[in-house]
């Protein structure tokens, strides 16, 4: 990781070990979210300007890189059963390879993570809705929205 040189509001921020994916804004939600504000990871075809309360735009970025990325600032809820939760596939369509990706990279991270909430397409839209942020990325993987519940930083 390099020094990374961004404004936010035009205070110029200079700060070491920052990945460049991670943008002021996005560390900046990141740390105003409290615990069990949720925040929704989108891919590029999620409609994310009706749903979100906040929009963070990473464009270009693939969504397995900014969640590894993000898991070291973002800590996971404990205290539910389901800290992520994805977007159910119908009954003609198989789970997509790139939850394995994301099960992998949280487990690396947050080894006690066990397993994914699944819900249906539309109740998914209405959670991230109330969403505290929708980060979209530029990612096309097919079901590739992944929304986390914060959890609590303890000494």
């Amino acid at each position: 990781m390099s020094e990374v040189i961004q404004t936010i509001k035009g205070v110029v921020l200079m700060l070491k070990n920052i990945p460049a994916i991670v943008s002021p804004e996005l560390m900046k939600t990141m740390m105003e979210m409290g615990h069990s504000d949720e925040i929704v990871l989108s891919d590029a075809n999620f409609p994310a300007t009706t749903c979100a309360k906040r929009l963070i735009r990473c464009d270009g970025v693939m969504l397995p890189q900014l969640l590894e990325t993000i898991l070291a600032f973002f800590p996971l809820d404990k205290s539910v059963k389901y800290p992520a939760v994805l977007m159910s596939v119908t009954a003609n369509e198989t789970a997509p390879p790139i939850w394995e990706e994301y099960r992998r990279i949280i487990r690396q991270i947050e080894p006690d993570f066990q397993e994914f909430e699944h819900i249906e397409r539309y109740q998914y839209y209405e959670r991230a809705k109330n969403a505290f942020a929708v980060v979209i990325t530029g990612d096309t993987s097919f079901r590739a929205n992944l929304l986390l519940k914060k959890g609590v930083v303890r000494p």
